[in-house]
């Protein structure tokens, strides 16, 4: 019975601090790893998996692909936070993330982070293959050590960076075929070209938090929007023509060809309007169609397997 407590007063029941202070580190470390790219990271890992595979799937290899390209994505997203904490606290947009909010210390996050790329590299080159660990580890120093560091100096940044954003389907793919082939290659060419209007319509919606940031995007130099609306169009329309590859190729059949055309022509047409009107809306609704847009046309590529 504490000082001050009258007999028979039952006292309040006072939750442990350290509890909440440790569901909060770990919300920390979860959003560290940007979870939502990292799924999509994954999806498109599955399918070039999927595409490669015979007519069985090997569960257990697509288990250990997915694992070790999980731990290598995620950890990789954290680095890249590590990486650009200062511009972070700058921008509205991601001045809660971990580091600029003090959630963690960079030194818990940079040893967190860099054990989860290390055993995702181990890992695919033990339990997967040593070309797939290979391309696991050159999508980690391509986005780390080339593209972040240009997004500061060139508006070059984006194409640079579209190359690591491409290359886990074909780890899906050397997974199965521990090779690369032409198939493979539209896999990658298709992922290029979504994510040049993806992030340009990004750029285009927080252009005035990445000046503030310090990011040398090429929204951030264009303040009418012309160019960067122009960008947008021009590689909706090289998507809408690499997108038939795989029918070429003999991965796919009529269906998807007929489906990818459709949803080509779909961001085709708000890229139009974007290039139009170069506002906000025009670029949000461009970015929400490519967040549409490559799930189903992996769905179709999936279901339409020939």
């Amino acid at each position: 019975m504490g000082a001050g407590t009258a007999p028979g007063e039952i006292q309040p029941v006072i939750a442990p601090r350290s509890a909440a202070i440790s569901a909060e580190r770990i919300s920390a470390y979860i959003a560290l790893t940007k979870p939502r790219v990292t799924f999509m990271v994954l999806l498109t890992t599955l399918t070039g998996f999927y595409l490669a595979s015979p007519l069985s799937v090997d569960m257990l290899l697509l288990l250990h692909t997915l694992l070790g390209t999980a731990l290598i994505a995620a950890g990789t997203a954290g680095l890249n936070q590590i990486l650009e904490s200062e511009a972070d606290a700058r921008m509205h947009r991601t001045r809660n993330r971990p580091l600029p909010s003090k959630k963690l210390e960079p030194s818990a996050a940079l040893g967190f982070t860099s054990a989860l790329v290390v055993s995702g590299a181990l890992y695919l080159g033990l339990a997967v293959n040593p070309l797939t660990a290979l391309l696991g580890v050159l999508t980690s120093i391509l986005y780390l050590f080339v593209y972040t560091p240009l997004k500061t100096r060139t508006p070059v940044c984006t194409a640079i960076g579209a190359i690591p954003g491409a290359i886990p389907p074909l780890m899906g793919w050397t997974a199965v075929s521990n090779g690369l082939d032409w198939p493979a290659g539209a896999l990658f060419l298709i992922l290029v070209f979504w994510q040049f209007p993806h992030f340009y319509a990004i750029s285009w919606m927080y252009r005035d938090d990445y000046r503030r940031g310090g990011f040398r995007m090429l929204s951030a130099l264009d303040p009418r929007g012309r160019r960067t609306g122009r960008h947008i169009l021009a590689h909706s329309l090289l998507l809408l023509g690499i997108s038939s590859a795989p029918f070429f190729l003999g991965l796919s059949g009529w269906v998807y060809l007929s489906g990818a055309s459709l949803l080509g022509i779909v961001m085709l047409r708000y890229a139009a309007r974007a290039a139009r009107s170069c506002t906000k809306l025009s670029a949000s609704r461009v970015m929400r169609a490519s967040v549409i847009y490559l799930p189903l046309l992996l769905i179709l590529l999936v279901a339409d397997k020939l």
